[in-house]
């Protein structure tokens, strides 16, 4: 160990993509699970422009939305619930039971409370002044 160095930056050169890589390979020969994959979603405008959009994965039997964003002009059209609307039926589709997402007390709580997603973990002053919250939902 004495010939390893670190190397603390805010540049990423790679590194998220690589220790993704080796986190799915460890997880996939630990449990036997191997049926991970991407789910993606996008909303855009006739001319192309991105309105919204989701990005999570399903493993396991569930599913997990990382991001979900609407544009703050199309906030209150309806388009975040049609996102996780087709998230929640693409990950059924996959045969997951159940989703899991986090958000922060000032983003979103009470909208997935609205669809049925429930507190099952908080993380308090993160950030400082307001916490993280997990939820998750078991489908039907």
């Amino acid at each position: 160990m004495d010939d390893v160095t670190l190397d603390v930056t805010d540049a990423d050169h790679g590194l998220r993509d690589r220790l993704n890589t080796e986190i799915i390979a460890f997880n996939e020969a630990a449990t036997g699970l191997t049926d991970g994959a991407l789910l993606c979603i996008t909303a855009r405008a006739a001319g192309g422009g991105l309105h919204g959009g989701l990005y999570g994965w399903t493993w396991g039997g569930c599913g997990y939305i990382d991001l979900l964003w609407v544009r703050e002009d199309q906030r209150g059209t309806g388009l975040g619930s049609k996102l996780l609307t087709a998230a929640e039926q693409e990950i059924r589709s996959r045969g997951c039971d159940q989703v899991a997402l986090s958000t922060h007390s000032f983003q979103a709580p009470g909208f997935y409370a609205r669809f049925g997603y429930r507190e099952c973990g908080r993380i308090p002053a993160y950030p400082r002044g307001h916490d993280q919250i997990q939820l998750v939902k078991h489908l039907s």
